[in-house]
């Protein structure tokens, strides 16, 4: 055992481990989560993993028992029947929920939950439906239920908590009021209220964001009516029914409804132990059920109806009257195995345990200084005894800053996360509320993120120097503290900035050492040439290498001028399907057609570039924010595609776009932005250039690597894995990073950055199979990022074409054309010396 893990014992030993259950922490993995060898999952708060025994069980239940559906009154029916209310009471008895006060319904899950309450709930034009800011997208959405019904909703943050000074119990609560809204007032204005007016208060259990708990004691206080604005605006009349998310808590602190009686808990069961999916439960007060207000029924909900008169008699039972059609009897029958694990734990030491290691990774992660001493690690949350959020959860959220200040985009260290196989979640988790208060981030900037397409999900990481999302780091029952200590390794290795590997944090430039000699004869002495011209006809479709191509204003001809589609208007690459890089294809100019083959069809595929062999069905589509104009092709070429990639799809062909985006001349380099030049399919530019000396120096590392752990195999890869348009020979590795424009023949290129590597360089194909693995990426990210944190190997180029020397007919790229490159170093260099010179002439001159 190393001294860090003998440290981590000696303060967290008595609640690391379950000691005192069955098995201990090493025992559980060893034997029940096998498939998690070499691997650190870390994202549960998104969904928890099952056990291998788990699965085992339901699976020898489910073979060994006939369980029918309960709607039915044959034997198989009723043993379902059995099951089914044994799991009620397993899912009551787990929230110490007495059967007699509450009920239990199963959903689809958390969500479909919500749903059910915002959609039921008695709202009027007196409604309020107020919820904390740090609360899931899927709470937020009751609001729109309520403001259909006239009533009012808003967030609130909670500020301070008064107590009794004798009993410590809490008196009131101090709220600050957001913006409220209101829809549709006038149209309810007019009509007559009768009786009370109902209020909704909905507050996460733990915030999936922070990792704050809220206090359960918000219950009693909302119901009190001791709500306190800071503003003094008055609380709202009426009764007020309280909501828990405890879709995030309930996993290692259910709430207890014994002690805080709440009238709404939704969660979701792969929360709690990862198998089943798709399955959830509203556990409603009987009182508030009886206030739920009932529209469709279906099958199982109804006691009787007449199908041609206007009668229908609904079932009295809460669970039965809510729960539409067949519910999901083989799930609910799994979740007795599940529960099973949880009890064996016990839920007390699966917080502790997962609370120990949350606590040190919060602590070592708050340490942490660059070498200027400033701090690496912003965390997001924090107690304070004013509130009512008193405890941190399993849950660890935080950005990463360099040693200037300057933040490191979120995805990048997902990115890089995924190449030490450590799994995570980044973003805002669906909690826009808690993601801008934690991350200060305003309404102008929300709305400027927004119109700049900044979407849920996207790498649009950091925009206007502040970052729209977080890293976040969950454990589990299962989690260890091998896992947290492959987590803390990583973002060491990689982000801290020490004496020694402060160099590795920021991208190495070129090393070639420029002489005040003319660029033209500088590089000629190193015979700079084109290698070789590959045009990538479908996008992310293997491509064909040619010695000489005509170009166009957007780059080489019938350069991914096509791609495909799913069915649901997804564009298809090979992120998500490798799969394309087998379709293999190649442009006859002389006969004008594509030839498209995949070792999956037979017989290839052709089109003729200059016909209407397409189905002359024109379309829009949107790609990264731009609208293109295309044209499909008819059923059987999509019918070959479909065959080729193993799904549904369609081949489109770019016909005319709006793809023109401003270069920002602020980005530094490593930053790509097309200028007044629209392109194809590419993502960003026309053009990208890879140098053979530069991947040549890549495989020396590769092999140095190899060198010093055994265990890993030699890889070699040539250019033609990055995908490059061209390729380049001779020259120093990386010169092609200081290239601001380059002359290939009598043809001008404008250089636009370094193009940002993703995980697709780790594929290739051997006998016709995509294998993935962690080379080149984790190799170049260990002497390739930049301080943005991009990984860049290769530039990208846009044809100047009107630029172009000689006659513009004959615009062909030609193997063998001598390059001619034009640097900023250089330019530097010459500025230099231009002025030293200078400065001669006038000393001379005096």
């Amino acid at each position: 055992m190393d001294a860090a893990k003998e440290e981590f014992l000696r303060v967290f030993g008595r609640d690391y481990g379950y000691s005192g259950a069955p098995k201990t922490i090493d025992e559980i993995r060893a034997t029940e989560f096998k498939r998690l060898e070499g691997v650190a999952y870390l994202d549960h708060a998104a969904a928890t993993l099952y056990s291998e025994l788990q699965m085992e069980a339901i699976l020898k239940d489910l073979t060994a028992n006939i369980y029918g559906n309960p709607h039915s009154q044959s034997d198989s029916s009723f043993a379902t029947s059995d099951i089914v209310r044994n799991a009620r009471q397993q899912v009551l008895d787990y929230f110490k929920a007495s059967p007699k006060d509450y009920k239990c319904i199963f959903t689809s899950g958390a969500t479909a939950a919500l749903k059910l309450v915002g959609e039921a709930f008695p709202w009027s034009h007196q409604s309020s439906f107020v919820y904390t800011m740090e609360n899931h997208n899927s709470v937020i959405g009751i609001r729109e239920y309520a403001l259909e019904q006239g009533a009012q909703a808003y967030a609130v943050d909670i500020e301070d908590t008064e107590r009794d000074a004798f009993t410590g119990n809490i008196v009131s609560v101090q709220v600050t009021k957001h913006q409220m809204l209101r829809r549709n007032e006038a149209k309810f204005l007019a009509k007559n209220h009768t009786g009370s007016a109902y209020n909704l208060f909905a507050f996460p259990s733990e915030c999936n964001f922070s990792g704050l708990k809220f206090s359960l004691e918000l219950v009693k206080t909302v119901k009190e009516d001791s709500i306190r604005y800071s503003d003094g605006s008055p609380s709202s009349n009426g009764h007020w029914k309280v909501l828990i998310d405890a879709a995030k808590g309930c996993a290692t602190e259910p709430p207890d409804l014994s002690k805080y009686p709440a009238d709404f808990v939704v969660f979701s069961f792969y929360k709690l132990f990862g198998y089943p999916t798709g399955l959830g439960a509203l556990i409603v007060h009987t009182d508030a059920a009886k206030l739920l207000k009932k529209t469709y029924f279906s099958g199982g909900t109804v006691a009787a109806s007449i199908a041609d008169i206007d009668f229908v008699k609904q079932r009295e039972g809460i669970e039965e009257l809510f729960e539409d059609g067949t519910i999901p009897f083989l799930s609910i029958a799994s979740l007795c195995h599940g529960f099973k694990i949880l009890n064996s734990l016990t839920i007390p030491a699966i917080s502790r345990h997962t609370s120990s290691l949350a606590t040190y990774l919060r602590n070592v992660l708050a340490a942490l200084r660059h070498e200027n001493g400033t701090r690496v690690c912003t965390l997001y949350g924090s107690c304070s005894s004013k509130t009512l959020c008193n405890k941190m959860g399993p849950l660890v959220s935080f950005n990463l800053r360099r040693p200037d200040g300057s933040w490191v985009g979120h995805r990048e260290v997902e990115k890089l996360a995924s190449l030490y196989s450590i799994q995570l979640r980044t973003g805002c988790f669906c909690n826009p509320g808690a993601c801008a208060k934690y991350l200060d981030l305003s309404h102008l900037d929300l709305v400027t993120n927004i119109e700049a397409g900044h979407i849920c999900w996207d790498d649009n990481d950091i925009i206007n120097g502040k970052p729209s999302g977080a890293v976040r780091v969950s454990l589990g029952y299962m989690s260890t503290y091998e896992d947290v200590k492959k987590f803390i390794d990583f973002v060491t290795s990689s982000f801290v900035s020490t004496p020694t590997h402060s160099r590795d944090l920021q991208f190495c430039g070129r090393s070639i050492p420029f002489t005040d000699t003319g660029f033209e004869s500088r590089y000629s002495a190193f015979g700079v040439d084109l290698k070789s011209i590959t045009v990538y006809p479908i996008k992310s479709c293997a491509g064909f290498s040619t010695d000489r191509w005509p170009l166009s204003s957007r780059g080489l001809l019938y350069d991914r001028e096509w791609l495909l589609q799913s069915l649901t208007g997804e564009t298809l690459t090979q992120k998500k399907v490798p799969e394309m890089c087998l379709i293999h294809t190649y442009i006859d100019l002389s006969q004008g057609i594509l030839f498209i083959n995949s070792p999956r069809c037979k017989e290839g595929l052709q089109i003729i570039l200059n016909s209407n062999s397409s189905n002359g069905k024109r379309e829009e589509i949107s790609l990264r924010g731009q609208i293109y104009q295309v044209q499909g092709y008819d059923k059987e070429v999509d019918t070959w595609f479909s065959a080729a990639i193993g799904r549904p799809c369609t081949l489109l062909r770019h016909l005319s776009s709006s793809h023109c985006v401003s270069l920002d001349e602020r980005d530094s380099v490593g930053t790509c932005r097309e200028s007044r030049t629209c392109l194809n399919f590419s993502n960003e530019a026309q053009f990208l250039l890879i140098s053979e000396e530069s991947v040549s120096d890549l495989n020396n590392r590769l092999n140095s690597n190899v060198g010093k752990d055994v265990r890993r195999t030699s890889v070699q890869v040539n250019p033609m894995r990055f995908r490059p348009n061209l390729v380049i020979s001779g020259g120093r590795p990386y010169a092609e990073d200081e290239w601001i424009n380059i002359k290939i023949g009598n043809k001008f290129f404008r250089s636009l950055g370094g193009c940002n590597r993703c995980q697709m360089i780790n594929f290739s194909t051997d006998a016709e199979q995509v294998l993935k693995t962690n080379e080149p990426l984790a190799t170049l990210a260990s002497y390739r990022r930049v301080k943005q944190g991009k990984i860049l190997f290769g530039i990208l180029l846009r044809y100047e074409c009107e630029a172009e020397e000689g006659n513009s007919n004959n615009s062909w790229l030609r193997v063998g054309e001598s390059i001619t490159p034009d640097s900023k170093q250089l330019r530097d260099t010459h500025r230099i010396h231009t002025d030293m010179a200078a400065c001669q002439v006038g000393k001379s001159s005096r």
